[in-house]
């Protein structure tokens, strides 16, 4: 076997699926996009987190909430 004959085997590798075949590259391609979607999804997804837990601690922080009046307690002399 000459070396341009198993260059050329190496290089048409495919998925054999029967009634059609996907090359290799193509199955690269849709697996890097495919990471590539879920790392930018992780990225949004922990800035939201971190937007709504910043959110929530203003809203339970000291300051914003009301004076609360409380009724004097009567003392028994």
């Amino acid at each position: 076997m000459s070396p341009e004959s198993v260059n050329f085997k190496s290089s048409k590798t495919e998925l054999n699926l029967g009634l059609f075949s996907i090359p290799q590259s193509v199955i690269l391609q849709a697996g890097t996009v495919s990471v590539l979607t879920l790392v930018l999804a992780e990225k949004a997804t922990r800035e939201a987190l971190i937007a709504v837990g910043q959110a929530s601690e203003e809203l339970f922080r000291g300051e914003r909430l009301p004076i609360l009046d409380f009724p004097a307690s009567k003392k028994a002399d």
